[in-house]
């Protein structure tokens, strides 16, 4: 946790740097002019009525500064603190009143950016002072925009790392959303299910907000700001309660607390739809009560001592603190070209990524439970197919090999003779030890060549895929040689062979190699005796 936790503040630090760059002052450029205004409500009769914040909720409001241009050259005119407008206008008037310079534009317009991913617009101004008169009308704001002008020179360089930060963050997320909306698809998991869904509807704000829906696929719907947010925010609880495993018979009064605020937040969703401009606040305040959740339910398990717990408690900690500035700030002091949308973004994408490796430890839990569960599976499996005895493949190993053998392949049944002897004279032990000795001697002529099977008592059977059946019986009695010279004078064996072209099924083939073998046996006793 320790590590993960380091590593949350390295990033959360590294694109810190990476905003402040956005927005502080290139040396050999002039830096951006911050207009002093006032800012006024316009009410449905046409009136001004002076405000000192806009309303989160929306409306039309107009802003009036004063502004002086010392030099003649190319200048910039933008919002700084955030991108979420409606439609804007300028109108800016020289001295004499004259109308200078009328520029339109926002989310909810049609006008075409010159400059991507920004609202800044681009007029050329001579030395003097103007009069500068912005109005605005949107649905809803995430904070309060506020105009500002720039050299061109200048502003080309300053949106470039906050430009760079909001098409690599968009990137992680398609990335990681479609790999686990794919893992999510494979292994049915509903943890990966709502975490893709969370992602997604991340995704959908962000590249709203910051200007990138409506650049690329000319989406102009301002509620793609609100909506998804809504749904996600459903989808985090749900993904918690089932990373976490938060059921009613561990933890009934967090699954409890769980499904009551799902309950809350889904009611969001209707209320978003009655009353539309609210739903960024919901948004708000659905992204307070999860955040708020999250923590409780991730310190609950650490208590109880899940280690998955503890990861995604570190990872949920640097999410908490700057998911909560990112939805409680209304401007960003002294920072023109990076937006709290950008440090909402940030706070979200550093969550994503800590919440991956999560998700990545328990796949990984999981996986070794897979492996562990296999291993043990396959190690019965060998027990089953293998004699305690003599550690041979047994009678059902043979079963399944005979159902492999070629029409070309040979099945030899094997009897060993003198086994009762030694049973009976020296002790079932010494019986024992022949049985391991015939088994080790006669699979090592065997080799490759065929495959050794002990089918219980002094029954012994070897399947061959080349049919070999001459060298089989060879090695057979070349084993018996030289268990007797080792100490097993009446030692012998029976061997009875066939082919598996010569029957019908492996039954067949059992039955006719076993009466071969019989009769070799009879045939011995019969030269025995004689001799």
């Amino acid at each position: 946790m320790t590590s993960l936790h380091r590593w949350s503040w390295r990033a959360w630090l590294a694109v810190s740097w990476l905003l402040a760059a956005g927005g502080c002052v290139t040396p050999a450029l002039a830096a951006p002019t911050e207009l002093h205004g006032r800012w006024f409500a316009i009410t449905d009769a046409g009136l001004r009525e002076p405000v000192e914040r806009l309303a989160p909720t929306g409306g039309r409001f107009e802003y009036r500064a004063e502004l002086r241009v010392v030099q003649d050259g190319t200048y910039v005119l933008d919002f700084k603190n955030s991108s979420v407008i409606g439609r804007f206008r300028h109108r800016l008037a020289d001295d004499h009143g004259r109308l200078v310079a009328e520029l339109a534009g926002g989310l909810q317009s049609a006008e075409p950016n010159p400059f991507f991913l920004r609202h800044g617009r681009e007029l050329s101004l001579a030395a003097g002072h103007y009069q500068l008169v912005s109005e605005l009308d949107s649905p809803f704001f995430l904070a309060q925009p506020e105009p500002y002008l720039d050299t061109l020179a200048h502003y080309r360089q300053a949106i470039k790392p906050g430009n760079a930060l909001v098409l690599l963050c968009l990137g992680v997320f398609i990335g990681l959303g479609v790999y686990y909306a794919s893992l999510a698809l494979y292994r049915r998991r509903l943890a990966d299910a709502m975490y893709a869904c969370f992602i997604a509807g991340n995704l959908l704000y962000n590249g709203t907000a910051l200007l990138v829906a409506g650049e690329l696929f000319d989406l102009r719907w301002f509620y793609l700001i609100s909506v998804p947010i809504l749904f996600s925010n459903v989808a985090y609880v749900v993904f918690v309660m089932a990373l976490l495993q938060i059921r009613r018979a561990s933890s009934p009064w967090l699954h409890g607390a769980g499904r009551a605020l799902i309950g809350l937040l889904t009611a969001f969703i209707a209320l978003a739809a009655l009353r539309p401009h609210w739903s960024l606040e919901l948004d708000r305040i659905g992204v307070g009560l999860f955040l708020v959740f999250g923590l409780a339910a991730g310190v609950r398990c650490v208590w109880r001592g899940d280690k998955l717990a503890r990861l995604y408690l570190a990872a949920n900690l640097g999410f908490f603190v700057s998911g909560f500035a990112a939805i409680s700030l209304i401007g960003l002091a002294g920072v023109y070209t990076s937006y709290v949308e950008h440090l909402g973004l940030v706070a979200v994408t550093i969550e994503v990524l800590l919440l991956a490796l999560v998700l990545s430890y328990q796949f990984g839990l999981l996986q070794k439970a897979s492996q562990s569960a296999l291993a043990r599976a396959e190690h019965h499996l060998h027990l089953a197919r293998t004699d305690v005895l003599t550690g041979l493949p047994n009678r059902y190993a043979l079963e399944l090999a005979l159902g492999s053998l070629p029409p070309q392949g040979s099945l030899t049944f094997v009897d060993i003779d003198g086994l009762k002897h030694y049973n009976d004279r020296f002790g079932h032990s010494r019986g024992d030890q022949l049985l391991r000795d015939f088994a080790t001697t006669l699979s090592r002529r065997l080799g490759t060549t065929a495959t050794l099977h002990r089918l219980g008592g002094d029954e012994f059977a070897a399947t061959s895929h080349h049919g070999a059946l001459e060298q089989v019986e060879r090695m057979v009695a070349e084993s018996v040689v030289s268990l007797q010279r080792g100490g097993y004078e009446d030692c012998g064996a029976s061997c009875g062979s066939v082919r598996v072209h010569e029957c019908s099924d492996s039954e067949q083939l059992k039955h006719l190699a076993d009466t071969r073998m019989y009769e070799h046996k009879r045939r011995r006793r019969v030269r025995d005796h004689a001799a």
